[in-house]
């Protein structure tokens, strides 16, 4: 069973840090290109990072480009993202998702709220 089991989010004054953090779990081989998401209504959904399984190829949205830092552990199976320079802007629902085999799986997400 497939699962990405999400931790981090919470409150943060805007200029602040927070760290999500994505457990992958389920898949032949766990170390899969993840990519992080973002919603806040009623804008649509945004991917605003992405990582392949090898970290090679590293990808970001122009909002967060410079701020944000994704990266993995394969040996723990697990995908971060490193949110710093916090915007009121950024507050969200983040999502960790994973495109596999034809099937799409997401995080039960985390809520980011930036503000003073």
């Amino acid at each position: 069973q497939v699962q990405l089991v999400q931790s981090g989010g919470g409150l943060v004054q805007p200029g602040g840090s927070l760290r999500l953090s994505c457990v992958i779990s389920g898949f032949t081989n766990n170390n899969v290109a993840v990519n992080w998401y973002r919603q806040a209504p009623p804008k649509e959904r945004e991917m605003v990072a992405a990582i392949s399984s090898t970290a090679s190829i590293i990808n970001y949205s122009d909002s967060v480009k410079g701020r944000f830092t994704i990266s993995r552990d394969n040996a723990k199976n697990t995908v971060y993202l490193q949110m710093n320079s916090l915007k009121p802007e950024d507050t969200a629902v983040y999502y960790c998702n994973v495109h596999y085999d034809d099937m799409t799986y997401w995080g039960k997400g985390a809520l980011v709220t930036v503000s003073s």
